[in-house]
């Protein structure tokens, strides 16, 4: 059965309709997003060959399955590869037929090349199609976005919670630390932190961990510090239970509640960072798609203003309604409704 509470807080966020159409379009980005070779690619999404059926955007198939006279994996843009397929089968492209790093080299024109019926966003300074990049860099920006926020909220929530509940010392040498960790300029010291070592995603994702794990300390420290001394922990303590359990079965359901509405800000925050590292040039590794990477060309090539254009309201769009989802679950979170 599910508890009164959490019911009557979904039903207010149900009465948010920009919320909940927010919390719809971003699920609808975030699956196309994730099923991205499926939308774009270079490769069919299935090839019907001599009465065999194959697919290419799962598994690699040699040029000789097809007829062909090399061992190496098939190239399904080459004419005569097309042709031996074409002659004993058919084969059936994804609706933007390029991937991320795939140039249209068939555009007799040069880079970057505006808006077509073949490239629907164009294409940037290497011809690779824009939309294509748009839609395996917001993979990369959603996916590190939140696994960042998921990693950096359960660091958050634990240090909260052992300086709420203990208090004294604790809490004081905590409260310390976090001045001065959190008075350091968090994108500069990671610049440099990265710049010292080789581009890694995991390189980038513990240094901005090292920084990011702040959100959530001081509202999780202010549930625990004021349900402590609330008259139920107080006889759970006086009854042998451990502080462990005192923690987790009854003080921290009611911080995660207010926990959970800060989430989608948290996420807004960590992908604005992502792309402006990337912007910068310090953040994922050259050549990776990303929206930051995308609006670099953009003020690289003010000629081509779908550059820029398009790397702006796809983060503008993401952004928007992840602000509009955490405003509708604030509002449903909120103590002071009933």
């Amino acid at each position: 059965m599910v508890n009164p509470i959490w019911q009557a807080r979904l039903q207010r966020f149900y009465r948010n309709r920009l919320g909940v159409a927010s919390l719809l379009i971003f699920a609808l980005i975030f699956v196309l997003c994730m099923v991205a070779e499926v939308i774009a690619n270079d490769k069919p999404l299935w090839v019907q060959y001599q009465g065999e059926y194959y697919f290419p955007v799962v598994k690699a198939y040699p040029e000789t399955t097809f007829g062909g006279v090399f061992e190496t994996e098939a190239n399904y843009k080459d004419p005569v590869v097309q042709a031996l397929i074409n002659d004993q089968g058919s084969y059936v492209m994804p609706p933007i037929p390029f991937a991320d790093q795939t140039p249209n080299m068939a555009r007799g024109e040069s880079f970057p090349a505006p808006p077509s019926r073949e490239n629907w966003l164009g294409t940037d300074d290497m011809g690779r199609d824009v939309l294509a990049r748009i839609l395996y860099g917001m993979r990369i920006s959603l996916l590190f976005g939140i696994a960042l926020t998921l990693a950096g909220s359960l660091i958050g929530i634990i240090v909260g919670a052992l300086q709420g509940y203990y208090g004294g010392w604790v809490d004081l040498i905590g409260q310390r630390f976090m001045e001065v960790w959190g008075g350091l300029p968090q994108l500069f010291m990671i610049i440099i932190l990265v710049s010292l070592f080789s581009p890694s995603v995991t390189l980038l994702f513990l240094m901005m961990l090292l920084f990011g794990w702040m959100g959530l300390v001081g509202l999780v420290r202010a549930e625990f510090l004021r349900a402590r001394n609330f008259d139920y922990v107080r006889a759970a303590r006086n009854l042998g239970v451990s502080d462990f359990q005192i923690m987790r079965r009854h003080i921290l359901p009611n911080a995660l509640a207010s926990s959970l509405s800060q989430l989608p800000f948290i996420l807004t925050a960590n992908i604005t960072a992502l792309t402006a590292l990337d912007f910068l040039g310090y953040g994922l590794p050259p050549g990776s798609p990303s929206l930051g990477e995308l609006m670099v060309q953009g003020k690289d090539n003010l000629e081509a203003p779908w550059l820029a254009l398009s790397g702006f309201m796809s983060l503008t769009v993401v952004l928007s309604l992840l602000i509009f989802i955490g405003e509708a679950l604030r509002d449903a979170f909120d103590p002071r409704r009933i």
